[in-house]
């Protein structure tokens, strides 16, 4: 892997300003990182497969940041979460990293590393244990949060994914030690902050599920955005609205009130979409779907629609699946991604279910930014700023 030399992509010459004039610092601030301890949270929540790491992207591109405070002498200390698997252990993702450079996994709680950390040489990885197996990471518990600043003499956030959460090694450790961006977390808010003035025509493609986590997003894009298509399980819920029935396709719990979203006349939704009736799957208007029936996909004439959409925009932004992608339901979903990465348009990409269909499909190189976050992505583009963020801005 190739190493990234100062200053990074959207950081001015004195490294310390993100292009959206956020006043971050970021590792290239440090002036002598030889023999430093570098407490460096990182987001190894990955899917796996047969006990194995499964798409890998977000793990790959941190390793940029690794390698540059590796070859700077660094002693370097990994933590992170995992979840839903046997045992909430990072030992799948330690066995993939120690693929790609020398790694040490830690497999005691937290209490008792401390010792062993002492003996860390200089440019040595040391992997710490799932930190979501102390309450106090969720809790953001102050003790717990010093406990881990107590590990590192500086800290760097290089888990973006994930710091949209209060959570301690995000928000708390910041508070103890002296904290800086990794290069990746820097990179995502440059990249991401393109779409606050993008090129126009400018259209805006929202997928999966959870209306009500997803409502201040394509409220905030109504405003902006040429074109708002909404697609997958959102798209459910806005034929609900309608008064047409949905079967037994997955809605949103919410009562929220869908009226201004469904009347506005910047919002597309599909005008065909596959459903599951009985053992068939067939094709059919979203008016027509019937008591019993699924919808489970869009349907090739909205995908038509959005390949017309695409060729006429400048700027595209992405995220979500356009049908149920974890049951199988991926044909949209892929199609679509093929359709952007045949184009000029510049693309920017996020979400999990997203970024597996563009690496299935091996199109990584085919769009202008892929985001490796999901929920962060969305807060950060609502938002402007997420609670890691702001640690590291307020950190001393």
């Amino acid at each position: 892997y190739q190493l990234i030399t100062p200053p990074p992509i959207g950081v001015s010459g004195d490294g310390r300003r993100a292009s959206n004039g956020m006043n971050l610092k970021t590792i290239y601030d440090i002036k002598d990182l030889a023999g430093k301890r570098i407490l460096m949270r990182v987001d190894f929540n990955v899917p796996l497969e047969a006990g194995k790491v499964g798409e890998d992207y977000r793990l790959r591109k941190i390793f940029p940041t690794i390698n540059y405070l590796r070859d700077a002498k660094a002693k370097i200390i990994l933590i992170s979460h995992i979840e839903n698997v046997k045992d909430n252990s990072l030992r799948p993702v330690f066995d993939y990293l120690s693929y790609h450079f020398p790694v040490t996994f830690l497999t005691e709680p937290i209490d008792e590393v401390k010792s062993k950390l002492a003996l860390q040489k200089e440019g040595e990885v040391v992997l710490l244990e799932n930190l979501r197996k102390n309450p106090g990471e969720k809790e953001n518990d102050d003790v717990f949060a010093a406990k881990l600043a107590s590990f590192g003499d500086l800290y760097v956030n290089e888990a973006f994914p994930v710091s949209h959460r209060a959570h301690a090694s995000i928000v708390g450790v910041p508070k103890f030690i002296p904290a800086y961006a990794g290069i990746r977390f820097v990179q995502e808010i440059k990249e991401l902050s393109k779409s606050f003035t993008p090129p126009k025509p400018f259209l805006f493609i929202i997928g999966g599920a959870k209306f009500e986590t997803k409502m201040p997003l394509i409220k905030r894009f109504l405003d902006s955005a040429d074109h708002v298509f909404i697609g997958g399980a959102l798209a459910n819920d806005c034929f609900k609205a309608k008064g047409w029935p949905v079967g037994n396709s997955v809605v949103s719990n919410s009562s929220l009130d869908l009226t201004p979203i469904i009347n506005h006349p910047k919002v597309i939704l599909p005008k065909d979409v596959v459903v599951e009736k009985g053992k068939e799957l067939i094709e059919k208007k979203p008016s027509e779907v019937a008591e019993g029936e699924k919808i489970l996909d869009a349907g090739p004439e909205s995908l038509n629609d959005l390949r017309l959409l695409i060729q006429k925009s400048l700027f595209v932004l992405w995220n979500g699946p356009l049908g149920n992608f974890e049951a199988g339901f991926k044909e949209a979903t892929l199609e679509l991604a093929q359709i952007i990465a045949n184009t000029e348009t510049t693309s920017v990409i996020g979400g999990g279910d997203t970024v597996g269909a563009i690496s299935e499909l091996r199109l990584e190189q085919k769009f202008s930014f892929i985001s490796t976050g999901g929920g962060a992505m969305l807060e950060y583009l609502a938002n402007g700023t997420l609670p890691g963020i702001q640690a590291l801005e307020n950190s001393k």
